[in-house]
């Protein structure tokens, strides 16, 4: 062991002969704990924040989605078809339409999102499994199922024959119209479920049959807006991509979960990365008592320091002295705030201390990543905060 370490493992775990070192040394060592705990507690709520938010996409979302790389839609052939349905890598894919439409029911009105699904859409993300009310439409039929936020607007009810639900879309097309009536196409629509995922979700999306939607938008059979796919187990993402741009001679833009949600994951990215740069912050003003510590430990332990720089030893080890004292202090505060932090997490997660509802708990997620951000933060700050201490050992000072 080299002296230096040695001393300065000397420093950190003794008391000083001068009372408000210890109290300086202490304060700075209690905010490193608190610091470290505090940042490990709020990234792993940060955590459970995300796939809390994230499970509701992932539930609804398919795992690959495939569009037109340019205008609303596009064609799919038989062979197509075919070479999907051969291929192993997909345990099932739904075609898709969707369009924005306008929608009436009893004097009232609502714009919403048209979504015609084919019968093998349910099978794709088990979106059946968010309804709260009714049953699931049946194909080629002018069955709808609501988001619970659109219902809620419109006061919709279940299967209500005496007031059908009414929907009208553009025709496309061009030049003037003359009579209002022809410039849409419309139909009669009969609510059989009603679904609740998100509020976004439950106030954006109606759902029906593809029939009927590729009728009101005047589309041919084989014309779509998407196709969603369901991966086999073990399925690598990159070999499914490739074998869709392979049949349909990459024609199409692919987009995985991560791109569907694109905005979701930028935002949470983002709040991540503030709240740690904000309590990086606390900790870095924790740091400036351990600079003031280190700093008035070097003015009390002058006369040792002339002693041993008398003595033949270099100014150099004289600051490392004051620079492994500094990362002594700044890593020990580190593990036993990461220590605390980590048994705040467990025991959320245990036993659901703090709830946002009475029947939800606050998420939370202990991940490894997380312990690694927190003790390397304390680690790099509190070198440097050592190193900026530390330099003030100089001749100049022992002369």
């Amino acid at each position: 062991m080299n002296f230096p370490f040695y001393i300065a493992k000397r420093y950190a775990f003794s008391l000083s002969k001068t009372t408000a070192i210890n109290i300086i040394t202490v304060i700075a060592s209690f905010g490193i704990i608190v610091g470290a705990a505090a940042l490990f507690v709020v990234l792993s709520v940060f955590s459970g924040l995300r796939d809390f938010s994230l499970s509701f996409a992932n539930a609804t979302d398919p795992d690959l989605r495939i569009e037109a790389n340019s205008g609303k839609s596009f064609f799919i052939s038989e062979n197509q078809e075919q070479q999907l349905k051969n291929s192993k890598l997909f345990t099932k894919y739904s075609k898709v339409v969707e369009e924005r439409a306008l929608f009436f029911y009893k004097n009232k009105e609502q714009v919403a999102y048209l979504k015609g699904v084919d019968n093998q859409y349910i099978q794709v993300n088990n979106f059946n499994n968010y309804l709260f009310a009714g049953n699931w439409l049946e194909p080629n039929s002018n069955e709808v199922v609501v988001g619970s936020g659109i219902s809620r607007r419109l006061s919709l009810g279940l299967l209500d024959y005496n007031n059908v639900l009414e929907v009208f879309v553009p025709k496309p097309g061009s030049g003037m119209i003359e009579n209002p009536d022809d410039a849409f196409n419309k139909s009669p629509l009969l609510t059989s479920g009603i679904f609740q995922v998100s509020e976004d979700i439950d106030d954006k999306y109606i759902f029906s049959s593809i029939d009927l939607a590729q009728g009101l938008l005047s589309y041919k059979p084989n014309q779509i807006t998407f196709v969603e796919f369901k991966l086999a187990p073990n399925v690598i993402e990159e070999d499914a991509v490739a074998t869709i741009n392979s049949i349909f001679k990459n024609q199409v833009k692919i987009k995985n979960r991560a791109q569907l949600n694109d905005a979701l994951y930028k935002m949470l990215n983002t709040e991540n990365i503030v709240v740690y740069l904000i309590f990086t912050l606390v900790i870095i003003i924790a740091l400036f008592n351990l600079i003031g510590a280190i700093i008035m430990m070097i003015i009390e332990k002058k006369g040792n320091l002339k002693t041993l720089y008398n003595l033949g030893v270099e100014i150099k080890h004289l600051k490392n002295i004051f620079l492994f004292q500094g990362n002594i202090i700044s890593i020990s505060g580190g593990i036993v705030g990461l220590f605390i932090g980590i048994v705040i997490v467990y025991l959320q997660q245990q036993f659901e201390l703090i709830m946002i509802t009475p029947t939800l708990a606050y998420p939370v997620r202990m991940e490894i990543i997380n312990v690694i951000i927190v003790f390397a933060t304390i680690v790099i700050l509190g070198f440097i905060a050592s190193k900026i201490a530390s330099s003030t050992v100089s001749k100049k000072l022992l002369e």
